[in-house]
């Protein structure tokens, strides 16, 4: 690991150098002081009195060496549409967008709460927001209105900007009428709503004192122009809300000049994206991700950034790599889920289209197994990258740093710890760092490194006891996720500390056990939960997927393949890991994102409520498990 690993270690001995050379990859409009001020740890500040501006940054910079480059190129598989926007057409738009909220009483550090599906109009709001020193936060188009106004509430918006309504499979989300709802449950509303429209609602409501409409006030300022707001590296820049353990989201604050240089550097080290080429992020900007690499990353760098609408399988399941074929597409990035979706379609998709551009397909999100890494390596033909991160960091904490050097990877495996992050594998009882292939909490020792979070938005304390207070004698930051590290280096994530199992004083991951049953070739999908049991505790119910519905035809056909799943189990786990049932599902209850409600379903299994289901993507999902358990304790399954 010779130059990967020296590169790592300077990111320890020397966090200053390190950083500073890193700072060099984006414009600073006043230089720094200091590099990092760790003085009141577990709080960070990184690039002390340096002054710059994403959008500055994202768009600006470019007009003098790209301006005809296309910036962003639109695409909606659910309406038809189609456009693009070179990075001057983008500067312009942006401008206009900056203009208008202006001229609606925002101005720096205040909040914007952005709730629109997959437009171009999202991005530039965002990218409005940002020039203007004003704070947004992006919520997911189709969030409850409950969930909505909590967001509100705890951000108090001078304005929301949204739009009539977005689409999904076919189907449209009137955004509009959730609007109106959310802002009547909402303790602090914003005085004004901006509202782009599609054209998709055609009973809209309109409340002319508060609703401003987008297309009107942005022909008034054709022409505007807005200076940058240049904000001190610590101030922030957005506003990210994540689920929390306490039933109240958590509003994760990121920083301006950090998560500038952080993008900058993980474009350059880990995603290999150079300037002109072109990047397909198959998220939502209501994710992180989509704020990371589909908008702030890829722009920084310079590259063409794709905004899809649509899914992976509509209007067939070649979409993704038609997507990569037309628009040369040089570095992909999705998630496992979308994988594993694709891996029950035809196979023949995925041979249909040119991906010869295609340089390497990152994966992040949730743990990747090893039998969906191969699948989709051998099926491609291009490099598999596994990466981990959290909301939290905003950009990967493992993975592989190919533009370093480009170290062999494993299966199962999303890498090394990444430069600047000091990882250490904590037993969660002691505190003390576990050996090679032992199970610790996976952690990092602060100063975290630039683009993570630096605090809970309004909540200092909150911030310090949910992630750095699991310790008794070890100020550290808890990703939350049980983790192994072998004797070469690489991690491999087993799951939430959370999501632990225990059978019979035996404590399993529910990773570890679905990576086991994936391993059986007839499924697709699992997911594992712990269902009380008297006698053990806890027992380990699975709920899978198969590829073929013809495995789980008949009651005997049934039988004989969970009979092989937990066989399978037994191989490579050992029997204490054996699931008591294996239910066969055609699919899992998952968020809009794609992440499996596993606590929905375990609940569920235990006859309970299922809790927070805003995010459920398709509700017949938790119909089947209903029924599925229901079969399991009346002893007919």
């Amino acid at each position: 690991m010779g130059k990967y690993a020296d590169f790592y270690r300077r990111s320890m001995d020397d966090k200053a150098g390190f950083w500073a050379e890193q700072a060099r990859l984006i414009n600073w409009h006043t230089p720094f002081e200091q590099v990092l001020d760790d003085s009141r740890l577990p709080f960070a500040r990184w690039f002390v009195g340096g002054r710059t501006n994403l959008c500055h940054n994202a768009v600006d910079r470019h007009l003098a060496t790209r301006p005809e480059q296309k910036a962003i190129v639109y695409l909606s598989t659910e309406t038809g549409q189609e456009g693009s926007y070179t990075y001057r057409e983008l500067h312009a738009e942006v401008n206009r967008v900056a203009a208008m909220i202006a001229g609606l009483g925002v101005s720096k550090g205040d909040r914007v709460i952005i709730y629109m599906p997959m437009v171009p109009e999202a991005v530039f709001a965002m990218l409005a927001c940002a020039r203007i020193g004003a704070i947004h936060s992006v919520v997911f188009g189709g969030f409850a209105a409950n969930s909505l106004a909590t967001r509100i509430d705890d951000a108090k918006p001078k304005l929301l900007i949204t739009s009539d309504a977005g689409m999904r499979g076919g189907k449209t989300i009137l955004y509009k009428p959730l609007v109106d709802e959310a802002l009547n449950l909402a303790q602090n509303p914003p005085d004004k709503v901006l509202l782009f429209r599609r054209g998709l609602d055609a009973d809209l409501a309109w409340n002319a004192g508060r609703d401003v409409d987008w297309a009107e006030l942005r022909a008034r300022h054709l022409d505007a122009e807005v200076e940058p707001v240049w904000l001190e590296s610590s101030e922030p820049s957005y506003i990210l809300y994540t689920s929390g353990t306490t039933g109240k989201p958590k509003g994760v604050q990121r920083n301006t000049g950090g998560y500038a240089v952080a993008l900058a550097a993980s474009m350059k080290h880990i995603y290999t994206g150079r300037a002109g080429e072109t990047m397909f992020t198959s998220s939502d900007i209501g994710w992180v991700v989509g704020h990371s690499y589909i908008v702030y990353g890829p722009l920084i760098a310079g590259m063409t950034t794709i905004v899809y609408e649509g899914l992976p399988i509509r209007p067939d399941p070649g979409i993704w790599w038609k997507i990569v074929q037309d628009n040369r597409v040089n570095v992909m990035f999705t998630s496992p889920t979308a994988v594993r979706v694709l891996k029950k379609q035809p196979p023949e998709y995925l041979h249909k289209y040119d991906v010869s551009s295609l340089r390497s397909l990152y994966l992040a999100g949730e743990p990747l197994d090893e039998p969906t890494a191969r699948w989709i390596a051998d099926a491609l033909g291009v490099n598999i990258i596994d990466n981990y991160w959290q909301t939290e960091t905003g950009w990967p904490i493992l993975s592989s740093v190919p533009a370093i050097e480009d170290l062999p990877r494993k299966f199962g495996s999303p890498g090394f710890a990444v430069y600047g992050f000091d990882l250490k594998l904590l037993d969660e009882r002691t505190g003390q760092e576990v050996g090679a292939d032992e199970k610790g909490v996976l952690t990092a020792i602060p100063p975290l490194p630039p683009g993570c979070l630096t605090t809970v938005w309004g909540d200092d304390k909150r911030f310090v006891n949910t992630y750095f207070s699991n310790f008794e004698n070890v100020l550290a930051y808890s990703t939350f996720d049980w983790a192994t590290r072998d004797a070469d280096g690489y991690y491999f994530i087993l799951g939430r500390t959370d999501d632990v199992i225990n059978v019979a004083g035996h404590r399993l991951g529910t990773r570890e056990i679905e990576e086991a049953v994936s391993a059986h070739p007839a499924i697709a999908e699992v997911a594992v939960v712990g269902v009380h049991d008297e006698v053990k505790g806890q027992a380990v119910m699975a709920f899978a997927v198969v590829k073929d519905a013809g495995r789980t035809a008949t009651p005997e056909a049934t039988a004989a393949l969970e009979k092989e799943v937990m066989a399978t189990v037994d191989r490579e786990l050992g029997a204490i890991a054996r699931p008591a049932r294996v239910c066969f599902v055609t699919l899992l209850p998952k968020t809009r994102s794609g992440k499996l409600l596993r606590r929905s379903i375990q609940a569920l299994a235990e006859g309970r409520e299922a809790g927070d289901l805003t995010t459920l993507d398709d509700p017949s999902a938790l119909e089947q498990i209903k029924a599925a358990v229901a079969a399991w304790k009346s002893g007919k399954a």
